[in-house]
């Protein structure tokens, strides 16, 4: 397998275990109320901690500062904005865990996540490794 593959599939990787712990063992209870309104500080922390996480990856893999800056600033914003579009709409349709659609609502932000690694990886390997 050639070393861009390889690297960006560590990176991917990277990304999907630092997003368990971002999203699952780093929210704070401020990150986690109040979550329906647009502008808020718990969800920009949130989106933040990501972030820090991301340029870790990126770093890793050998991305510059400035490369990595900008990547994880639209990562910041997709992240942002993906979470409250989840909680705006559980919180117009009341979902709560014992139905179906909170999981449905919840699996869907999940997918957008690991897509949204998916294009960072491609990014990354585009911009340090073009095609011939």
């Amino acid at each position: 397998m050639p070393a861009t593959v390889t690297t960006t599939l560590f990176l991917i990787a990277l990304l999907q275990i630092k997003h368990m712990f971002a999203d699952y063992f780093l929210q704070t209870p401020r990150m986690l109320s109040g979550r329906g309104e647009y502008w808020h500080m718990g969800r920009a922390q949130h989106a933040g901690v990501h972030a820090l996480g991301s340029a870790l990856a990126l770093l890793l893999v050998g991305a510059d500062g400035l490369f990595t800056l900008c990547l994880v600033a639209v990562e910041w914003i997709v992240h942002f904005n993906i979470d409250w579009g989840k909680a705006r709409y559980s919180d117009r349709k009341a979902y709560d865990p014992g139905q179906a659609g909170f999981w449905r609502a919840n699996g869907f932000d999940q997918a957008l996540h690991q897509l949204t690694y998916v294009a960072m990886g491609g990014i990354w390997a585009w911009w340090y490794h073009p095609g011939p």
